[in-house]
């Protein structure tokens, strides 16, 4: 049988292809005492801080700027329960922190610590109307302004809203950054789960007191079983010649596996209340016996979704929209996952820089007087 002239070309270079994919074998094989090595000293958290305020668990970060900020108002990042908060800011080339300070601002950023036994009880008032109200009261007398930029990430944009909703006249802008809001729709296996014919939250609480962080992992870890357990190694196999992609896949690693229990009540609320019953976009949900409305949101509002986020999906996010009172809101979607959305290079590269626009542009420079606002009645 007579060979064609493209196999004939694709057998003299077969044994080419073999030679060199054998070598970078090799490289990847000899590289592993590195890689390990790597692996010990890969540091997360980039940007130096101070800490500034402290109550039980939480503490309250300021990071360090080597300029005055070129804005007046602060920008107080709000993360969620689960997980460490130094996913904002997990290595210099993918900190969300730096771009906000890169851009102008004083940032600063809550770590809600790990709730211990005795915190089981803490509820989502502790947490909203405790410390997120009294980091904002710290930071607005520590620079002399009635108001302050809020940016809430996950669980943390649900925080930041209802805070918000509470205190109207005391945030200038709200920054939801795939945050759950509106938990009618069932896009995401999480909301799945959480249904109450899957899901006895009130048998989980009583028998562990607070969430478990292993539970959490177990949960978000099956959620995309295939890539978690099977691609992502792959992929690392396929990096490991490459130092600074074998950095940032050990630090994204450190940070998917630190894990923190969530304080028990809070966690039942934020289920039942949110997850199974909706009640935030319903209007039917209270804290501090006040109800939580959200057309008392009035400031701008920029909204930044995921398309391909399996926690919470984009509609989650964007359901805020006919709720609240704000005339100015802007949406912006990238084609990435939950955490793509903050650490992945597209990010950084085009993404960031265009949010921390969108806050430059509504922001007051020193000296500038901003009018009052007032919310809706």
């Amino acid at each position: 049988m007579a060979i064609t002239d493209g196999a004939e070309t694709t057998a003299k270079h077969l044994p080419m292809a073999l030679f060199a994919e054998q070598q970078r074998l090799w490289r990847r094989l000899l590289n592993y005492p590195a890689v390990l090595e790597q692996a010990c000293e890969t540091r997360v958290g980039a940007s130096p801080f101070d800490v500034v305020l402290t109550q039980r668990t939480h503490q309250l970060l300021r990071y360090r700027r080597d300029t005055p900020a070129t804005y007046a108002e602060p920008l107080l990042l709000c993360y969620a329960l689960i997980n460490r908060p130094y996913i904002l800011d997990l290595q210099p080339e993918r900190s969300v922190v730096q771009q906000y300070l890169k851009r102008g601002f004083d940032v600063y950023l809550i770590d809600w610590g790990s709730p211990a036994d005795i915190d089981r009880g803490l509820t989502l008032e502790d947490y909203v109307c405790g410390f997120l109200d009294s980091a904002v009261g710290f930071i607005r007398r520590a620079h002399r302004r009635d108001r302050l930029h809020l940016l809430g990430y996950c669980m943390g944009g649900t925080l930041a809203t209802l805070f918000t909703a509470l205190n109207p006249t005391l945030v200038e802008t709200l920054t939801l950054m795939a945050a759950p809001i509106d938990f009618h729709g069932r896009d995401s296996l999480l909301s799945l789960w959480t249904a109450q014919q899957h899901f006895d939250v009130d048998a989980m609480v009583d028998a562990y007191g607070n969430c478990p962080g292993w539970f959490l992992q177990t949960c978000f870890l099956f959620m995309n079983p295939v890539q978690n357990l099977l691609e992502k190694n792959l992929a690392f196999y396929e990096l490991m010649d490459d130092p600074g992609a074998v950095s940032s896949f050990f630090a994204l690693e450190r940070w998917v596996n630190d894990n923190v229990p969530v304080a028990g009540e809070t966690f039942r609320s934020f289920v039942k209340d949110l997850y199974q019953h909706n009640r935030l976009v319903k209007g039917q949900l209270r804290l501090g016996g006040r109800p939580i409305d959200l057309s008392q949101i009035v400031c701008p509002l920029l909204l930044l979704t995921a398309s391909k986020d399996h926690l919470v999906a984009p509609a989650s996010t964007e359901g805020i929209r006919p709720y609240v009172g704000s005339r100015d809101i802007t949406s912006m979607e990238i084609a990435a996952g939950h955490v793509g959305l903050v650490v992945s290079s597209k990010a950084q590269r085009a993404f960031w820089p265009e949010a921390t626009r969108w806050l430059g542009d509504r922001s007051t420079l020193p000296g500038e007087v901003r009018p009052e606002r007032s919310p809706t009645f």
